[in-house]
């Protein structure tokens, strides 16, 4: 038990620095004022999923699941 615990452990953290490296790489998300016209509606934010910043937001919702069991899996006392 004690291997297993210390494998996860070391996956904790990796997962906690790329969720942190992750985080950082992604684009603000302030519109400003072309958000009430409507001006915000390009191309690229109708057809986020296909470019680098929808892999961005993809890869921290997935690093975030993986956090949150990872942490209780820790957590638990076996």
């Amino acid at each position: 038990m004690v291997i297993l615990r210390t494998i996860l452990t070391i996956l904790y953290v990796i997962d906690c620095i790329a969720l942190l490296v992750v985080v950082l790489m992604q684009e603000g998300k302030q519109q400003g004022l072309g958000a009430i016209t409507g001006m915000a509606d390009t191309y690229w934010s109708k057809n986020k999923g296909r470019s680098a910043e929808g892999t961005l937001i993809m890869m921290t919702k997935l690093m975030a699941v993986v956090f949150v069991v990872l942490s209780i899996v820790l957590n638990l006392n076996f």
